[in-house]
């Protein structure tokens, strides 16, 4: 697997020398490894491999070290997230109460399969095992928010309101 990506790396000033700050702070420390993986997800977003590239060099990790680290934890990305990201809870009592249709229409709307981001960067949509709100079934989430006893045309006005969204 290639952690290239098809999204255009593109970082700030800001972004680059809050970086480089840390990075600064993380050289010389016994297990840096963690914390430089952490501190780029947080501050891009997603583990740009331009990045990974000047962690690798930086610190004295070879890079496949770094991608092998970060591909054992499902906190890292190597794909830009878009701005909301929507997780379809699809565990037993939500996949029973109708979850799959609801990914499958917001797949469709969104023209990404589950795992995807939206070209503009605005969606990026995920399956994902039970949350705990079976009771709620079926549940969605946008980023931290959480929807419940969702039909799909419920689900379908949780989409709009969030692509009003500017």
């Amino acid at each position: 697997m290639s952690i290239e990506t098809a999204f255009e790396f593109i970082e700030t000033e800001s972004q680059y020398q809050e970086f480089q700050e840390r990075l600064e702070q993380l050289k010389g420390q016994r297990g840096n490894q963690m914390p430089a993986l952490q501190e780029v997800q947080r501050i891009y977003g997603y583990l740009p491999i331009e990045v990974l590239k000047r962690v690798s060099i930086e610190l004295s990790i070879p890079l496949e070290e770094l991608y092998s680290t970060a591909t054992f934890y499902s906190q890292f990305s190597f794909v830009p997230k878009g701005e909301y990201t929507i997780s379809v809870c699809m565990g037993t009592a939500c996949y029973v109460k109708g979850a799959g249709d609801i990914l499958d229409s917001y797949a469709t709307e969104l023209n990404i399969n589950p795992g995807e981001t939206t070209a503009d960067r605005k969606f990026t949509l995920e399956s994902c095992r039970c949350i705990g709100a079976c009771g709620l079934a079926p549940v969605l989430t946008v980023n931290e928010e959480v929807f419940g006893r969702l039909t799909k045309k419920k689900a379908d006005k949780v989409l709009v309101t969030f692509q009003k969204r500017e």
